[in-house]
Parts: C-alpha cells; structure tokens; sequence
C-alpha cells in the first residue's frame, strides 16, 4: 500500500507560471519545458542536513522550471514506496539517497523500465550504477572515514568511539570502516539517532566505562552537538570530531569545542542531483562521465571555521 502522496509530497519551484526571471540567484528560469522532479532521501525527521540538501534542489529547481517533489523516509521499505509512487505518477526524473541500496532496488529497476532517468545522492555512491543511476553526487564515505583518521592519527589520538545513529546505513558504517582503517583501536557505538536522549545517556554510559577514550565521532552535526552534552555529563576528557556540519556546528569549532568536522557540502549534492536530471531531460547530457562527482570530503577546522560559519548561517553550508 502506498503512502499517501498529498501527506508526503512538498513542491517548491514555481508553480504552473511561465518561466520568467527570478530564484535566490537573480537570473533567469531556463526556458525549457516545466518538468517534474521527484526528490526522494532516507531523511529522520529533525536531521539539519536534509534542510540543507533540499535547499540546493530547490535552488536548482527554480532555475531549470522544475517541478521539486520531496519525499523522505528513513526506512527502507517506505522509501522504496515513495519511489514506485513516483514511477506511477509518470515523474520525469528521480532523485534518490541510497542508504539502504537492497531495499530500494527492486522500486528502482520500475524506474528503470518505465524509462524515467535516475541520479542517486549521498550515500550509496559504490551501489549507483549498478541500480540504474547515471551519476551519484556526494562524498566518497571510506575516503572520508580515512581522512578523518588520518588526521586523529597524526593529532595523536589512538581511541577514537564512532559513534553511528543508524545501523546498516552503508554511508555510515563506511565512515567508521574507514576512520578503523587508520586507527586501528576505533570503537563503534551504536545508537537510535531517533532518539536525542537515548543518543546521550547512551554515549554517556560507554564514556563512563571507557577510560582510554580519547576522541568520539559524531557522524552529524546535530549528534555531535548531542555527544558534547555526553562529554560533558560523564566528566571525561575525551575531545569530539565531527562529519557534516551546520550553522551552531561551525561555531563550536571556532570556540574549540568541537576539534574538526568533515564537510561532504549536502546543498552541492541537492543542486547537482536536480540540476542534472535537467540537463539530461533538455540534451541527453549525462555529467560525470558514468563515475560519482564528488562533494567532499573537506575538513573543516579552527583554519576556516569562521569563513564557512557565515555561509551556514545562510543555511548552504
């Protein structure tokens, strides 16, 4: 059973108008035909970094006279759902995160077989073309995790807690395999990122029965902030580093709370992904040549911190 459409779905660009100029960049909406893009993310409810995505499509989609359909659930299955609505509903593109490539894989070879062009985002970026995408925007997750230890390796950590809010999500556990590679002790936590309190009595717990931790891992910005209360509830001294970021995230790393975050840029892969489906839509154009275009990995720390804080408070970074 599919879940209802008029609960699920958002539109944003602008309507049934006829191209004319305007979109947050000040110049002209593309003088193509309007067509319709279905964005669709494993997004939790209450996550920044999905506002931050969505606001790149949406962008993208003002420019090109898209039609912007987001759809986001954080189960598979119901993800998979919202894709087979998309395909029946006759869409002209589908946008679509693959943290859980098995479980969409069957929805997306319906895309497939009605002929309607797919780009993935975010995370599944080893699974994309296997399932049908034509390109993948985002960071590489094992590169990332690699930078990430390398750089605790060389600052002299050697027991870092990764800490995961979704287990099975191919993105994340990368992340953490990697930072592993590097720096072999590395801890996995497990924790219900649903869940901000269980997140922190959680951390807090291992912190507390874990002496040798000295650096934990958020693997998003709002659950590295949670993890700064943990830290600060068990009396460790165990310093925090970070993937993704947000506006209150930028800050803490100039003030030194937080020591580094890895910035994967989420409103270049809302952009990229709408804005490519359009431009194979209006000439065939297939950006990337078959291989992902990458959005990171980038280390942000006290060096530029203060330089990306104004772009997140415009909410792009």
């Amino acid at each position: 059973m599919l879940v209802p459409a008029l609960i699920l779905t958002a539109c944003s660009g602008s309507g049934g108008r006829e191209p004319e100029a305007g979109g947050d960049g000040g110049g002209q909406v593309a003088g193509t035909d309007r067509i319709t893009v279905a964005l669709i993310t494993h997004a939790a409810p209450g996550d920044t970094f999905w506002d931050i995505v969505r606001k790149g499509a949406e962008e993208a989609s003002e420019k090109d006279n898209v039609e912007l359909q987001y759809l986001s659930d954080p189960e598979g299955g119901r993800q998979a759902q919202l894709i087979e609505q998309a395909v029946q509903q006759g869409v002209d593109g589908i946008a679509v995160t693959l943290a859980k490539p098995d479980a969409v894989a069957s929805a997306l070879e319906q895309a497939q077989a009605a002929g309607i062009p797919v780009v993935s985002l975010n995370a599944g970026e080893d699974r994309s073309a296997e399932l049908g995408a034509f390109t993948h925007f985002g960071s590489n997750e094992r590169l990332a995790g690699e930078a990430v230890g390398q750089r605790l390796a060389a600052d002299g950590y050697t027991h870092p807690i990764c800490v995961i809010q979704e287990q099975g999500h191919v993105g994340l556990e990368n992340r953490c395999a990697g930072v592993q590679a590097q720096v072999p002790a590395t801890e996995i936590l497990y924790v219900t990122g649903t869940d901000m309190t269980q997140v922190e009595s959680t951390v807090t717990a291992k912190l507390q029965t874990t002496d040798a931790a000295d650096v934990v891992i958020g693997l998003g910005a709002p659950y590295t902030l949670t993890i700064l209360n943990a830290v600060a509830t068990s009396g460790s001294d165990a310093k925090v580093a970070s993937f993704d970021l947000n506006a209150e995230l930028a800050e803490r790393i100039v003030n030194g709370e937080v020591i580094f975050t890895v910035d994967q840029q989420p409103w270049m892969q809302g952009y990229g992904a709408v804005d490519a489906l359009w431009q194979n839509t209006r000439g065939g154009f297939q950006i990337g040549g078959g291989q992902p275009v990458l959005t990171g990995p980038t280390i942000i720390d006290s060096t530029n911190a203060g330089q990306v804080a104004v772009f997140a408070e415009d909410g792009i970074r």
